[in-house]
């Protein structure tokens, strides 16, 4: 049986990794080439990307996997978050580092361009979820300033697509990602001129917007050469991590949501045509492309990026492993102190563990005092977070969700699969944990030809992966911490009691 071999670059906020994926028949095999770590770099008082570190790590990752491979590659991909972007000029260099979506410029800044175009009208030509750091509130900052990287900007290019730019000199912009920007129209399918007018951002700088699943070009020579790679294929997978995730999940049927947990937590539904109406507005649910021209109907939660700001405070005192505090949260005091985990206070500050001791004074609660506590109350919270954006799917989803499929990381996580499981009352399907390097994979065949689409992708996945069923135990004391947990996230926020 033939092998096919692929390389997707999976880049996350924390970590990069590089996997290659052997596909034989509907077989799909992964090897880890290599990981690398990936966090903003702090210059001028501003978060950057270090997108050129970044390609330096790939491009050793292509190396190290052509140099241990008997046969070559039929093609590489990359996909990475969404909303982030660089700029290039006229000549195709690169305009400054990429900012961070987790920098403070963009403080205050959806609250004044909401003065200018009203929610409800950009919710309408969008039906994107509103957050401080979206594409369009970033573009609203460089403009208002007057940045004179943004005058001198031939093109603008997210994440994903400046990567594939750096490995093949073509620039695209892929359709997955393109969506996640606030800026896209889902109706037209294409850049919304009104939105970009009022920004004050020309359109010419957006590129033309193509489907995942695109080969964009041939790796450049000189990369080529240094690599040993070849002139091979580069891919515009589905370039936005939860659209790959998503593309991945082992589901059958209409009637299941998804969690795609990982630094942040995407909790969704699989729809035909984005959902785009004064309720979803109401419930600041998104709309973001996904693969075959799917919709990801979706809400994005503060996921485990609350238990990585915990650990790297720990870490100045004492390193604690993810399995170690799994097991002192497991045996924490059940229900103890919950939280919001969206709370605006979480975002980025310079002590997770302090803020969160400050939300539980303010609302009343025992502060978490070991890491075992602060663990078990940042997983309940989740899990209780859960049950209320799947609460308000239902009143979207064609069918009731069923059944929970959780994809990503937060899959591996014993603890929170179970507990997610008996927050909503429904079974919880764990895997694959690789899923978005999976869907990135996926994504490069279905460009070359080697697969035919969703049905046939998600049927490998299931062919190629173990995957764990946790049921719902009963137990009332979940109700009684989710009413505990509705009220602390719709109560007015208030500062320190007296």
């Amino acid at each position: 049986m033939d092998s096919y071999h692929f390389l997707a670059f999976d880049l996350g906020a924390e970590s990069g990794r590089a996997v290659l994926g052997t596909l034989e028949g509907e077989r799909l095999s992964l090897r880890q080439v290599s990981r690398f770590p990936n966090a903003p770099v702090l210059y001028l008082g501003h978060l950057h990307w270090n997108l050129l570190g970044l390609f330096e790590e790939m491009k050793r990752a292509v190396k190290s996997c052509v140099d241990s491979m008997a046969s070559g590659l039929q093609s590489l991909a990359v996909d990475t978050w969404g909303v982030d972007f660089g700029l290039l000029g006229r000549d195709g260099s690169l305009l400054g580092m990429p900012y961070s979506y987790r920098d403070q410029r963009t403080k205050g800044a959806m609250e004044e361009f909401l003065k200018l175009v009203p929610r409800e009208k950009i919710y309408e030509l969008t039906g994107i979820q509103f957050m401080p750091f979206n594409t369009i509130f970033q573009l609203f900052v460089m403009a208002r300033e007057k940045s004179p990287l943004l005058k001198s900007a031939s093109d603008l290019l997210f994440m994903p697509d400046l990567c594939t730019y750096l490995f093949s000199g073509e620039r695209a912009t892929e359709f997955t990602i393109a969506t996640t920007s606030q800026l896209y129209n889902p109706r037209r399918r294409e850049w919304d001129l009104e939105l970009l007018e009022a920004v004050g951002i020309p359109k010419k700088i957006m590129r033309e917007v193509i489907p995942p699943g695109t080969v964009v070009g041939s790796a450049l020579p000189a990369v080529a050469r240094e690599t040993g790679i070849g002139e091979i294929p580069v891919v515009a997978t589905a370039s936005h991590d939860t659209g790959a995730a998503v593309a991945a999940a082992p589901a059958l049927g209409e009637d299941w949501a998804y969690i795609s947990s990982g630094t942040w937590s995407l909790v969704g539904i699989e729809a035909g045509s984005p959902i785009i109406s004064g309720s979803s507005l109401e419930h600041n649910f998104t709309n973001e492309g996904g693969m075959e021209g799917t919709w990801r109907f979706l809400k994005n939660v503060t996921g485990l990026w609350l238990i990585q700001q915990c650990r790297k405070k720990w870490a100045q005192e004492e390193i604690l492993s993810y399995d170690q505090l799994m097991e002192l949260a497991a045996f924490a005091p059940a229900f103890r102190s919950l939280i919001d985990p969206d709370d605006p206070d979480f975002l980025n500050p310079p002590d997770m563990p302090a803020a969160i001791e400050l939300r539980c004074r303010i609302t009343r609660q025992p502060i978490p005092r070991t890491p075992g506590e602060f663990v078990r109350s940042i997983l309940e919270s989740l899990s209780l977070k859960y049950r209320a954006v799947l609460e308000e799917l239902r009143g979207f989803a064609p069918r009731p969700p069923a059944r929970i499929h959780m994809i990503g990381g937060g899959s591996r996580n014993r603890l929170l699969c179970q507990f997610a499981a008996d927050a909503t009352g429904l079974p919880v399907i764990a895997g694959p944990a690789e899923a978005t390097a999976v869907g990135n994979i996926m994504g490069q065949a279905r460009a070359l030809g080697y697969v035919t689409g969703l049905d046939q992708i998600r049927r490998i996945v299931r062919n190629s992966t173990e995957m764990d069923t946790y049921e719902p135990r009963e137990n009332d004391a979940w109700d009684l911490a989710y009413e505990r947990f509705q009220d602390i996230i719709n109560r007015p926020r208030r500062g320190i009691p007296a």
